[in-house]
């Protein structure tokens, strides 16, 4: 283990950096050199669309300059971490590359976040600024923030993203340094204080932290999830290699940039291949397919509502993308069925991918038409991990059959913020235990099939089941609450509530989306079907059988929000 600089522990040893070094798997380069040289090489040539917004790579590599001189002038230094809650907007590309440029770690949080979870990382996370949005999807960003501040003892400085015209006009009379009445700034007036031609340098050891990335997990406490630069670099490099990826792909990014999904193929890759990216603030498949045509993109990443409705309307419309190459999809269960239809009516390669924040892609699919219906039923190829299956029970290697899926290479998280789940999460020959159980088929195609977690993975979102019966415990009308996964035609899965109510009380889907919401908790995370019973079922030791409560529901569907 060593301290890195941000002052968090990790796992990273002498030996790690010899061995992923020598092999050439950690390359020691960073983002920030990628975009140097792309803009050198090719400062003309578009980077980034999003709706009418266009960015070359001279473009967005000046702006990242500006916004690193900024953050310099702001006193913030390398180790030091800023979090960014935005949706898919051609800022956050601007955001990463300048924390790059300043060996400062960046913190993506999902927008869908409110209080209770936005409260909880920014303490977490140590960080010392939050760029939010002014309002997104009918919700004040700003006034969240204003309301997290005094919570949050390290955060220093909160920046608007597209503030609203009022209160741009109301800035524009003041100067570009003066605070708002809420103590925020605009990204104009943050903009304003840098100078590119004084941005850092951009050499920043690529064995420190990069990435701080936060996952829920069954405990109910979100994992804040460390990567390097190193350990980012080497997952793109592998995707780039294993997919023929190249400077004339074009890259749709319908999955939010705050997850691993999007932050990877969109604000990493557009660097580090010189793919084209075009950004979605919003998912409609009828648009998707607009987007695919007019800017000829060649591939995607997204979780399983996104292929289905892309699906969907390419057979609406009678015609095939012509340009779309490939779409990996994972983040949610992926029946073989959608597979096989997407593979028929987009005309694409298209398959199965699995990883997680933790370890990005530990299978990439296929890469040959021949192998289709690999693609369609396996989770794909294992490609740069070593991949052991344990005994969900004991721990212990098992040589065949099914078990704990466990993985170690130079894509891996360096640990977690919280150095005792680091411990927990790793067995002694550095092997991180995913919870998700699996076997191995023909030439080392990854078969997930269950989970030891509890969680519920609601279109690509990982909900963590405790969190939400810790609020429902707290509701005065509930004697116990169970929750699990149920079914959901498009999502994959929703949540579902088992309630126990107290004496002569009545418990329903609007009055828990009610309290929820006044607990700050994330509206995805609101149960959208409540069971009502009179007791829970046990084991001897007293643990609720939740395996007996998905029974259950197997044969039920819950409606669409």
């Amino acid at each position: 283990m060593r301290q890195d600089i941000s002052g968090w522990t990790t796992r990273l040893t002498d030996a790690d950096i010899a061995r992923y070094t020598a092999t050439g798997a950690w390359r020691n380069v960073t983002l920030a050199e990628c975009a140097v040289q792309r803009a050198r090489e090719h400062p003309d040539r578009i980077a980034v669309i999003e709706g009418n917004r266009r960015l070359t790579y001279a473009e967005t590599l000046n702006l990242a300059r500006q916004l690193a001189s900024a953050f310099a002038e702001m006193g913030l230094k390398a180790g030091d971490v800023v979090s960014f809650q935005l949706p898919n907007w051609v800022e956050t590309m601007i955001i990463n590359l300048a924390a790059g440029l300043s060996g400062i770690v960046v913190n993506p949080i999902v927008p869908i976040y409110r209080e209770s979870e936005v409260r909880y990382i920014l303490r977490d996370a140590r960080a010392k600024v939050f760029l939010i949005p002014h309002h997104f999807r009918n919700f004040d960003y700003t006034a969240m923030a204003a309301r997290l501040r005094g919570e949050v003892p390290s955060l220093e400085h909160l920046i608007v993203v597209r503030s609203d015209a009022q209160r741009l006009e109301e800035e524009a009379a003041v100067l570009a340094e003066d605070a708002a009445a809420d103590g925020s700034i605009s990204w104009e007036a943050l903009l304003a204080r840098g100078r590119p031609e004084q941005a850092p340098a951009g050499q920043t050891d690529a064995n420190a932290v990069k990435l701080l990335l936060y996952t829920s997990g069954t405990t109910g406490q979100a994992k804040g999830v460390l990567h390097s630069h190193n350990t980012i670099m080497a997952e793109i490099e592998a995707v780039i290699d294993f997919w023929g990826i190249t400077d004339r792909d074009v890259s749709l990014m319908p999955s939010p940039v705050t997850h691993i999904t999007g932050y990877l193929y969109a604000l990493e890759i557009c660097f580090a291949a010189g793919v084209k990216v075009v950004l979605m603030e919003r998912w409609n498949a009828n648009d998707a397919l607009d987007l695919i045509e007019t800017h000829g993109v060649t591939f995607s990443v997204g979780a399983t509502p996104f292929l289905k409705e892309l699906t969907d309307a390419a057979q609406q419309r009678g015609a095939k993308p012509a340009s779309l190459r490939l779409f990996m999809s994972g983040g949610a269960p992926v029946p073989p069925e959608v597979i096989r239809r997407a593979n028929r009516i987009l005309g694409c390669r298209t398959f199965r991918v699995y990883g997680s924040s933790e370890a990005p892609t530990v299978t990439l699919g296929i890469r040959a038409d021949s192998e289709a219906e690999l693609g369609a039923i396996t989770d794909g190829r294992i490609v740069n991990h070593e991949v052991r299956l344990c005994d969900p029970v004991s721990g212990t290697p098992i040589a065949e059959g099914e078990g704990e899926i466990c993985t170690r290479g130079p894509e891996m998280m360096l640990g977690y913020t919280d150095w005792s789940q680091s411990e927990e999460a790793f067995d002694q020959d550095g092997f991180f235990h995913t919870g998700d159980l699996g076997y191995i088929v023909q030439r080392g195609y990854l078969c997930v099939s269950g989970r030891k977690k509890d969680l519920i993975i609601r279109g690509g979102e990982n909900i963590s089941p405790k969190e939400i019966e810790d609020h429902l415990h707290a509701h005065p009308d509930v004697k116990e609450a169970a929750v699990v996964a149920m079914p959901h035609a498009r999502l994959g899965e929703t949540v579902c509530a088992f309630v126990v109510p107290q004496p002569g009380q009545r418990i329903d889907v609007a009055m828990l989306a009610a309290y929820l919401e006044r607990a700050g908790l994330a509206r995805q995370k609101f149960p959208e079907h409540v069971e009502l019973v009179d007791d829970l079922p046990r084991t001897a030791s007293g643990k609720v059988q939740k395996n007996i409560l998905r029974e259950r529901l197997a044969s039920k569907v819950a409606p669409s929000p």
